[in-house]
């Protein structure tokens, strides 16, 4: 257990303008929510801090060797949060601070961001979607909150393929999930070539969860922490989670259980055949990422 340590400006104002960060510091103080589902309070100035500080801290540790992997398991959660907006209970973008922070402070070249929580991450979406540096991949209930990360949306400029976003219906369960990490994220993964791995662990794909309707089990997090551990060790890289999303509190604990037993003891993960679903996924990152297929 480490204490998070607070973000500085400089880490902050690497992705957020200055203006937001000052926005933020004031509607805390207010007390002012920024929208109805991203309220506000004294407090939340040094929980937004400490959010995204931990996940700039974790990077520096996996990449220092410090350890294999490791977790933060604060809140308010990040990956929602645009470089100039709040929103969906999110105020900094704590895992594109952490990514920036590893590229522009600790020497990575590329990072990847694996987003599954059951919400698309428009803010990660948004923040790096014209950087070749960062590999965004989500799964993400669709049509569904926030409404973006459709499928078609693979980035623009020079990032363009850098996004992978991966929408499946509501209902979706392991085999989808799974499959996706399976067939497109880890080969896409290989070509790109990360020098960190970090997971947006959103746990409200979860069949439990009360805001989503997917139909994750605690044990799938486990599969697919299996799946993202192996690719580490193939790739010999380092990887490590940020909490997002979970609103079924025991759910949410056996599931991060769940996900860290297995990045920190390793395991194997069942295969999935592809279904549709994955194939035209594939199908679509194959544009720009030969090596995979389906």
């Amino acid at each position: 257990m480490r204490d998070a340590p607070r973000a500085t400006q400089e880490q902050l104002t690497a992705v957020h303008p200055a203006a937001h960060v000052d926005a933020v510091r004031e509607h805390c103080e207010a007390g002012r929510p920024f929208d109805l589902d991203t309220p506000a309070s004294p407090g939340s100035w040094e929980a937004a801090l400490r959010g995204a500080g931990a996940a700039c801290a974790l990077a520096e540790a996996l990449l220092a060797g410090q350890a294999p992997t490791g977790f933060c398991g604060l809140r308010p959660p990040g990956h929602h949060a645009e470089a100039d907006r709040a929103m969906g209970f999110c105020l900094f973008s704590n895992v594109a601070v952490a990514a920036r922070h590893a590229i522009d402070a600790r020497g990575a070249e590329r990072v990847l961001v694996l987003d599954w929580d059951v919400h698309h991450g428009n803010g990660t979406d948004a923040i790096f979607r014209s950087s070749p540096e960062v590999l965004f991949a989500s799964i993400h209930q669709w049509p569904f909150y926030p409404g973006t990360g459709a499928a078609a949306d693979a980035g623009s400029g020079p990032g363009e393929g850098f996004t992978i976003n991966m929408p499946v219906p509501a209902g979706s369960g392991e085999d989808e999930f799974l499959g996706l990490v399976q067939h497109v994220v880890s080969p896409v993964a290989r070509e790109f070539r990360p020098d960190l791995i970090l997971i947006s662990a959103g746990f409200d794909a979860h069949r439990e969860d009360p805001l989503a309707e997917c139909t994750l089990e605690t044990s799938s997090f486990g599969q697919m922490a299996a799946e993202v551990g192996a690719l580490a060790h193939d790739l010999g890289v380092p990887a490590g989670a940020v909490l997002e999303g979970g609103y079924d509190t025991g759910a949410l604990a056996e599931s991060v259980a769940a996900t860290m037993e297995v990045l920190a003891t390793g395991g194997e993960a069942r295969r999935v055949e592809p279904g549709p679903l994955v194939i035209a996924a594939a199908q679509r990152a194959g544009r720009y990422w030969p090596g995979v297929s389906a």
